[in-house]
């Protein structure tokens, strides 16, 4: 990771892949969550909350626009750009240009994803692989950074599986759900352990202290949302040392069809907040 307080690109990826919209799940667990995710289009204002510890930013700022869409058949797809700038004092701005693509197989059986980032004037870092879900095990095979083969524990799960889990979770009242998450982070080899802390469900009805486009659009009106914080804890890292400090943490409001809503991410030495600017919900193709 970029910086010793972790590159926020990286983790935002991660975030807003794994969240922000992103895409749900296999038929049945689609069906007991009361119908297809929402493919739609959102843009986040990144802007620094506060600042902390040995590593503080003086500021930070930045844009997410965020695409998905699929279905329970084809697959889902997400698309995600971010730009981003910490300014860490006496002139020490880091700009960095993120883009990434993703799909999914909605049984979770395979897990296609390009990233390509940019910071300041160096040339791109890309991670391009494919991961497949093969009997008790996950095969990973890289083409960038390097040419790479390696295996993953049957139990990890892909960013939409973690979203499936989360919203099953939540609907049948659980508080805590801990899942092992790969997505390609990194140089496409990162695990994390993750741990989510699941808050108590909020009525459509609700009106929200902070409303964003998301809260005042036809089609999410009538959604129940729960407020989520998810912690990232490297999987290698703990293993070898022990460590439970998470290399970051995040919260939002999780719909029940996917969206998020009032991100603040949280990187130790600094938090950020993502307050959704625009939304769009994008025609969607029925699934044969």
């Amino acid at each position: 990771m970029f910086l010793p307080f972790r590159n926020p690109s990286r983790a935002l990826v991660l975030a807003i892949t794994a969240v922000a919209g992103s895409a749900l799940v296999n038929a049945p667990a689609a069906a007991a969550a009361g119908g297809p995710f929402l493919a739609h289009q959102a843009l986040y204002d990144l802007s620094l909350v506060k600042s902390r510890g040995n590593n503080a930013i003086n500021d930070a700022r930045g844009r997410i626009l965020y695409n998905f869409s699929g279905n329970s058949c084809e697959g889902y797809t997400s698309e995600f750009r971010q730009v981003s700038e910490l300014d860490s004092g006496e002139g020490k701005v880091t700009l960095s240009d993120l883009r990434s693509t993703s799909w999914e197989d909605a049984a979770g059986k395979s897990y296609r994803f390009k990233i390509d980032t940019r910071m300041n004037d160096s040339q791109p870092s890309p991670v391009d692989g494919v991961a497949e879900r093969v009997g008790d095990h996950i095969t990973v095979k890289l083409t960038e950074p390097v040419k790479k083969t390696f295996d993953l524990d049957g139990k990890t799960v892909f960013p939409t599986e973690q979203i499936q889990h989360i919203i099953a979770a939540a609907r049948e009242g659980k508080s805590v759900l801990e899942l092992t998450v790969y997505d390609g982070s990194d140089n496409g080899e990162k695990v994390y352990n993750t741990l989510s802390v699941i808050g108590q469900p909020i009525p459509g009805d609700h009106a929200p202290t902070s409303p964003d486009p998301s809260t005042s659009n036809d089609a999410m009106k009538s959604m129940t949302r729960w407020p989520v914080t998810v912690s990232y804890y490297d999987r290698d890292a703990r293993a070898k040392d022990g460590e439970q400090t998470p290399a970051y943490a995040m919260s939002f409001e999780l719909y029940e069809n996917g969206v998020s809503r009032a991100l603040v991410l949280d990187y130790n030495d600094f938090v950020i907040s993502g307050a959704m600017d625009k939304f769009d919900v994008k025609a969607s193709k029925p699934c044969k």
